[in-house]
């Protein structure tokens, strides 16, 4: 199958309305990246909290379905996709014939093929188009969009693909989007396990800390991205762009998926335990707070045992 990278921009039809299923911070963005380029914007948010002033909240799924030409899906898991998605209250007992569903939320592969089964059923069209990217490359427009869909379908996509993200990945028909996504997230979470382990080594070994995190941003072997994370641990700043409970259900997601096609991952599997912990601990924070979960631990074991 011919795979497809397209930075295209399209200007899109006048007078369509997308619905949005869920609204948080990233949904947010998306949608007002989406009214300047023209798109009316309304939601349904399952907790009720009004995201922005601008976006008119719809009161079921069900009614944002009926009065919607687009519906985007972006919820935290698969339970909160198929809690807005079915019974009467759900946006499949509302959807118009045709109604194209672009499900950004990182969920299982298993989900996909399901919801994207349930979609059709109804009479939707449906693409798998998770996202790459946290809110700094959501508010800027430039988050990487990775598409499990038919051709037609994504080209039906397209211009609001184009809204949201700098660049479109075609990976393949429906459910490629989704696992493409795990391994990206799984490389980030893997990828800064390791880091703060050797970031916890030096400080262990008693190299300078502002010495350490600077020459950490400088070398290669570090993503930028990476870079990006080293510099918020290097000042204690853990406000969530990408918090740990989503890395941590999207490790997750990604050693359960592993495990059905017997593939080799002990590196990530340990991430998923590091993650795991962190998001314990710090839920809500910024994944990249499992470095400051490292350097406290360090300090603890510094610290001389009160006597008795």
């Amino acid at each position: 199958m011919r795979r497809q990278w397209e930075r295209r921009s399209m200007t899109p039809q006048e007078n369509k309305t997308i619905g949005f299923v869920g609204y948080g911070a990233m949904g947010a963005l998306m949608g007002a990246n989406l009214r300047k380029a023209g798109y009316q914007v309304q939601a349904y948010t399952p907790s009720g909290r009004q995201q922005d002033a601008q976006t008119p909240v719809i009161q079921s799924a069900t009614e944002l379905a009926r009065t919607s030409d687009i519906l985007i899906l972006c919820v935290p898991n698969d339970s909160a996709v198929f809690a807005s998605a079915e019974g009467e209250k759900g946006f499949l007992s509302g959807l118009r014939p045709d109604t194209l569903i672009l499900n950004t939320s990182t969920i299982s592969p298993e989900a996909t093929e399901r919801l994207a089964s349930l979609v059709r059923h109804h009479g939707g069209r449906f693409v798998d188009a998770p996202m790459s990217g946290s809110t700094p490359e959501a508010e800027k427009g430039e988050l990487v969009m990775l598409v499990g869909a038919s051709h037609d379908d994504l080209e039906a996509a397209r211009p609001v693909l184009s809204a949201i993200g700098k660049l479109t990945i075609h990976a393949g028909d429906v459910g490629a989007g989704t696992r493409l996504k795990l391994v990206i997230n799984g490389i980030m979470g893997a990828t800064l396990n390791v880091i703060a382990e050797a970031v916890g080594y030096g400080l262990s070994s008693g190299l300078d800390r502002s010495m350490l995190y600077q020459a950490l941003g400088q070398v290669a072997v570090i993503s930028p991205h990476h870079k990006r994370k080293l510099g918020c641990a290097e000042h204690g700043d853990f406000a969530p762009q990408f918090p740990t409970r989503l890395m941590s259900k999207d490790m997750g997601l990604l050693v359960s998926a592993a495990r059905s096609t017997h593939s080799f991952c002990p590196s990530i599997a340990i991430a998923d335990q590091a993650l795991a912990l962190s998001s314990k601990r710090h839920p809500n924070d910024d994944y990249s707070a499992l470095f400051g979960a490292i350097e406290k631990s360090i300090v603890q074991q510094r610290e001389p045992a009160n006597e008795a």
